[in-house]
């Protein structure tokens, strides 16, 4: 029997179904996050006080700085699930950039915006 050389159109419906799952988390997450960060969801009058202010005025500029890397962090995440999508659209979805073969369903279950085998994820990250 040949090497399946690509997913075929239903697997590739089911990880549609799983990244289309995981794109709308991100991305609520990603808007929670920008609210918190730029304060427009703030109605509350307790960070207007200034004992309040005192006491977060401290930690203020690294949870600042922790939410500025979460919501980096989350749009690498979404650009890759897109990107994902179009691999799926254009029938290359689960397959390695670097060796042409099929990535196992478990790797894109876990990883679903995987361009990378895991031999080959794991020897790149050995290198550097």
């Amino acid at each position: 029997m040949p090497e399946k050389l690509r997913y075929s159109d239903e697997e590739l419906e089911g990880f549609r179904a799983i990244i289309e799952e995981k794109l709308a988390v991100a991305r609520g997450d990603y808007k929670a996050l920008l609210d918190e960060l730029t304060g427009s969801k703030s109605n509350d009058v307790a960070d207007t006080l200034p004992t309040y202010h005192a006491l977060e005025e401290g930690s203020e500029a690294q949870s600042q700085a922790q939410m500025m890397q979460d919501v980096m962090r989350l749009e690498k995440f979404i650009k890759g699930l897109e990107g994902a999508l179009v691999r799926i659209h254009n029938k290359t979805y689960g397959i390695c950039r670097e060796t042409g073969k099929l990535i196992p369903k478990e790797r894109l279950r876990a990883v679903p915006h995987a361009t990378l085998c895991i031999e080959v994820k794991l020897d790149k990250h050995r290198k550097h």
